[in-house]
């Protein structure tokens, strides 16, 4: 028998794409199921962008590109860096990979080595310590709480910095809490940060969709030299439900990402050549559909956190951004179903989606138990039913 690899210790299959899989094999069987696990938009991909894909596929832009990504691409990466957040990049200072999750491992293999620790505060993205570790750094986990709106201070930061200390990562908002730094707060994590010479990862996917009048700001437009000491990282999949497309792009100090283009050339190379033109008609084109559905996630939301709050044993926050509710469940654990004891987040998930037909993600591989986490992006109609039958499914527990 053939050894593995031991950087596969302790590696697992990403624990929102299992509940998903295994929520649509129980929908393809005949299941009644509603899905609020799955990181992706139920709307459509707005008609121009996929249009400008038909027209490149017509065109012939079928070929290989440049490894980080064709110039056109680039340039409107250029453009909505400076328009939206009042940054400003050349084009050796921008890659585009295989989709968000790519750009960030990219950027983890590029900056972290053996020794190395990177401050991730928790609730965090489930990918981000793994990769970490994949890379040889050690993840330092910082726990947020509801108290301080699930986000790290700049006391908590500085506490937690070593002279191991290569990076940190900054969320906002984030997965899977939906909390959003202000400008104030973020400005005071980037004096942290330039004080003690960390890297600053910022994970701005959900840049776009926000709530209540929030509006996102990026931490690299603190000040000109937290710029030099920040990679920006965001995408098309979640703002125009470009999920399947697999774009997303970097943008920071030039030699970061030379080096991050080193790797893609000896692993994915370029990004699909249509759906890099169909990104460009994004974020170039009309801005309307955005606005639009984040407008109705807001209802989802708004939905979601009051039918949960009404729940026994259940209690959930307002998030700010993204399209999750990540829930305070901890109330009903202890409790039974058929002799089985609700221990904790996972328990909980697998008996919603056996008996209630409602897959949500533990919050355990997120680093807190106490909390699941629910998407709302579905229909309003099925987080309705969704919230009702969750409810129902506690009130049996014993």
């Amino acid at each position: 028998m053939i050894k593995l690899s031991s950087r596969l210790h302790g590696l697992e299959e990403s624990v929102t794409l299992a509940i998903t899989a295994k929520a649509k094999a129980l929908k393809a069987s005949g299941k009644d199921i509603i899905g609020f696990g799955a990181g992706e938009p139920d709307f459509d991909t707005p008609e121009n962008i996929k249009n400008a894909a038909i027209k490149a596929i017509k065109d012939g832009q079928t070929k290989y590109t440049a490894v980080g990504g064709i110039n056109e691409l680039k340039d409107a990466i250029i453009a909505k860096l400076k328009r939206d957040n009042n940054l400003d990049y050349a084009r050796d200072e921008v890659i585009v990979s295989c989709g968000g999750k790519h750009s960030i491992y990219n950027l983890f293999q590029a900056v972290l080595d053996t020794g190395d620790e990177i401050i991730i505060p928790s609730p965090y993205w489930v990918s981000y310590p793994v990769m970490a570790s994949l890379a040889g750094a050690t993840p330092v986990v910082v726990a947020t709480t509801e108290k301080s709106g699930f986000k790290m201070t700049a006391r908590d930061f500085a506490s937690r910095i070593t002279d191991r200390t290569k990076a940190v990562v900054i969320n906002s908002p984030s997965n899977p809490t939906g909390a959003a730094y202000t400008a104030a707060e973020l400005k005071g994590l980037a004096e942290v940060a330039l004080k003690h010479h960390v890297l600053i990862i910022s994970d701005e996917i959900y840049e776009k969709l926000t709530y209540g009048g929030f509006k996102s700001s990026s931490i690299a437009s603190a000040s000109y030299e937290v710029k030099g000491i920040t990679v920006v990282l965001n995408g098309v999949s979640k703002a125009y439900s470009m999920t399947g497309w697999r774009i997303g792009y970097a943008a920071g100090p030039k030699e970061i990402i030379k080096a991050m283009s080193s790797i893609q050339s000896q692993s994915t190379s370029n990004p699909a050549s249509i759906s890099q033109w169909a990104a460009v008609e994004a974020l170039n084109g009309p801005q309307n559909t955005v606005a639009a559905m984040a407008k109705e996630f807001e209802k989802r939301r708004d939905a979601m956190v009051k039918g949960l709050n009404a729940i026994k044993g259940v209690t959930a926050i307002t998030p700010q951004g993204a399209f999750y509710v990540f829930a305070n469940t901890s109330g009903v654990y202890g409790k039974k179903f058929k002799e089985k004891t609700i221990k904790g987040s996972v328990d909980l998930a697998t008996y919603l989606l056996d008996e209630a037909g409602v897959a949500v993600v533990p919050g355990e591989p997120f680093g807190d138990d106490a909390y699941v986490r629910l998407s709302y992006a579905t229909s309003l109609e099925q987080v309705n039913k969704g919230v009702k039958r969750i409810g129902e499914a506690i009130k049996r527990l014993e």
